[in-house]
């Protein structure tokens, strides 16, 4: 069966699904990602029926809809290979999107993934009296609510189902465009503008690099220590902590990244006092995987601003004091989890943000028949894991009970 990315037509199956509006399964998947794909990968290999439960009109939406034109993959290719399939041989190690996005469609018509189409969950909860959880979703197409019953729930909606913008005092005065990361393709729109980009993590060190390529008078907000290091660094670092303890992995590569890079604290950026591997593992921050940006800050194509004070008309006023006028504003300040919304009876595992309250590698479990993939903070080498622990502990669990 070939699914289609977009899914226009839906095919006998679903549209008999359709007319009974109720319908009893194995396994509920609420999102079709990498994480939800993976998951239903896993499941249909062990034969293990289940349903993907996707609000937009294709899989992974983020990476086909959502991610600017010059995004690769920050990993090497074997950490960001999803379970059972690798890259082909002919991919370079880091990947370009447009290829993952191919690597995806090859994967979901490989493992018979056919998620249901723009049905958007409303809640979720368990009945303890059926032992089963139920689930409402609407869909966008007939307007109707569905209902689907399972014994098992799987959360792989993900820490990045939605934009994140921050409160700034006066953004509302704001007279230029103001956009998130995830409506940003590309800088040619921005050729003859000063841009502001908020936000010095990987996408808004990579999209402040882009619209200075396109020429654009860009300057990015650096609010926090951050670390800064080349793409093979990472990919050493991820070898070298297979044999060698974080902390000494943290300092082989943090003098390497000085020797390359020198002081970056003269032109505004602060490394933390952890190592960047540490770092990562305690607080699920990654470091900065330089694509030529820091070589533009040091030139002075890029500037490094501090917080933004507040804004009033087309004029920000910095932490600093310093004031400056610009025509737009790239918000690249993350994404945040939309799970509270929706989950009820999630027995303690997600906390008030949406987030684990557990540190791996119990974070995918929770009670009742309940698993999450996608939140560890552990990019698709950990959803890879996740899925694959979460689909073995089912099969498990219904072996069991046979």
């Amino acid at each position: 069966m070939h699914p289609n990315t977009y899914n226009t037509h839906y095919n006998k199956k679903h549209i008999e699904e359709l007319g009974k509006m109720k319908q009893e399964t194995v396994v509920v998947i609420v999102g079709a990602g990498p994480a939800g794909i993976a998951t239903s990968a896993c499941l249909n290999l062990l034969s293990i029926p289940n349903i993907v439960l996707e609000r937009e009109d294709c899989y992974a939406s983020l990476w086909q809809k959502k991610a600017y034109d010059r995004l690769k993959l920050h990993l090497a290719k074997n950490f960001c290979e999803l379970p059972h399939m690798p890259f082909p041989l002919s991919t370079p190690t880091f990947v370009p999107k447009n290829m993952f996005v191919k690597y995806l469609k090859n994967y979901v018509y490989h493992f018979n993934v056919d998620p249901l189409y723009q049905r958007s969950v409303e809640s979720a909860w368990y009945d303890k009296s059926a032992q089963k959880w139920v689930v409402t979703a609407k869909n966008s197409v007939s307007g109707l609510v569905e209902e689907y019953v399972s014994e098992f729930l799987v959360v792989a909606t993900g820490e990045n189902s939605e934009g994140f913008i921050p409160n700034v005092y006066g953004l509302d005065t704001f007279k230029g465009l103001v956009i998130h990361s995830i409506e940003y393709e590309n800088g040619k729109k921005f050729g003859d503008k000063d841009v502001l980009v908020v936000g010095a993590g990987n996408s808004g060190m990579e999209i402040a690099y882009d619209l200075c390529n396109w020429g654009a008078q860009t300057s990015v907000v650096v609010r926090s220590p951050t670390h800064v290091l080349t793409k093979e660094l990472v990919q050493l670092g991820m070898y070298l902590l297979k044999y060698i303890p974080c902390t000494f992995v943290d300092k082989m590569v943090l003098m390497l990244s000085k020797l390359l890079y020198g002081d970056l604290g003269r032109y505004g950026i602060r490394r933390p006092i952890k190592g960047p591997f540490l770092l990562k593992k305690e607080t699920g921050r990654s470091p900065v995987i330089d694509v030529g940006t820091i070589s533009k800050i040091r030139t002075g194509d890029i500037e490094v601003m501090p917080a933004i004070k507040d804004i009033q008309g087309d004029r920000i006023k910095f932490t600093n004091d310093q004031e400056r006028q610009f025509d737009a504003i790239v918000f690249a300040t993350g994404f945040k989890s939309t799970v509270r919304k929706w989950l009820k009876d999630d027995g303690g595992l997600f906390n008030e943000k949406g987030m684990l309250k557990y540190k791996s590698p119990d974070h995918w479990k929770g009670e009742n028949g309940l698993y999450c993939v996608g939140f560890a903070s552990a990019g698709l080498f950990g959803i890879s894991n996740d899925a694959k622990n979460i689909a073995n502990d089912i099969s498990r669990i219904v072996d069991d009970g046979n």
